[in-house]
């Protein structure tokens, strides 16, 4: 899926995903998705939950609701999760081109980034070893510039 995808066509996309696992088409999923498209970003599901319950028939979902939605748009590609260990997972649309993430540990910000030089070595690595590459999830953990400028402050 990428930029361009408008909210149609991906509450198009899931209904049909939704139909051919045979399963109940829920308003409740399209208010998820509307919700999650509306505020673009990367969000917890208690965050999706807030979002949710803005949204015209979104008053009646609960954060078991959000947790079996996020399952369901994981497994068929709809959406991405970047893994926070112990504090859980944070989720965004899978709406734009492949990118990776950088992540600050300390205040959890996530800076999203594109390198054709890193996907390039990837791909010799991998071409090395004779193993083909599906899909893959960078995620680079340090501390972002204004942490690192509040730190050098609190250490004057």
């Amino acid at each position: 899926m990428k930029e361009n995808s408008s909210i149609e066509s991906l509450i198009t996309k899931l209904r049909g995903r939704v139909r051919e696992q045979n399963l109940k088409n829920t308003s409740q999923r399209e208010v998820i998705m509307r919700a999650m498209f509306k505020h673009k970003g990367h969000f917890t599901p208690e965050e999706i939950l807030s979002f949710a319950q803005k949204e015209e028939n979104g008053k009646n979902i609960g954060i078991a609701t959000v947790y079996r939605a996020l399952n369901f748009f994981e497994q068929d590609g709809f959406v991405v999760s970047i893994s926070f260990g112990a504090e859980g997972k944070r989720y965004e649309l899978n709406t734009k081109e492949h990118h990776d993430h950088m992540i600050c540990d300390e205040c959890d910000k996530i800076i999203e980034f594109e390198s054709d030089e890193i996907e390039k070595l990837q791909e010799v690595e991998a071409a090395k070893k004779g193993f083909l590459i599906k899909y893959h999830a960078m995620q680079l953990h340090g501390i972002c510039k204004e942490c690192q400028l509040k730190n050098k402050g609190n250490n004057a």
